[in-house]
């Protein structure tokens, strides 16, 4: 059973506090089963961000852990294109959870990452 985005949101959250990784959560989504996005902000302009595989990245087996994979292709993009992108996320899907760790050399502790 997959935990409620809520959840893992507040866990995630406290996770990247005790790594001592700056993060908040930029946008609450639903609690059940919002769609989570994970943009990490390089502080140079440029961002990695990172949301849900699609159902296409596994098995027909739907996997108990949530999956992960680059939204924009192999590097960061600039801030304008991510904040595109949400924006058209947000616009697609309201109920979607947005968290911003900043960290320049790029760590995010999602695991697994797909694609």
């Amino acid at each position: 059973m997959r935990l409620k985005s809520g959840i893992w949101v507040a866990a995630f959250v406290r996770r990247c506090s005790v790594e001592g990784i700056p993060v908040a959560v930029v946008r609450r989504g639903a609690e059940e089963a919002g769609a989570i996005f994970v943009l990490v902000n390089r502080l140079d302009g440029t961002v990695d961000v990172y949301g849900p595989a699609p159902q296409t990245a596994f098995d027909a087996a739907a996997p108990a852990e949530r999956l992960w994979m680059r939204a924009h292709g192999e590097g960061p993009v600039p801030e304008a294109d991510a904040a595109a992108f949400i924006a058209r996320q947000h616009r697609f899907d309201p109920d979607i959870w947005v968290v911003e760790i900043e960290e320049r050399s790029g760590r995010h502790l999602l695991e697994p990452l797909v694609g």
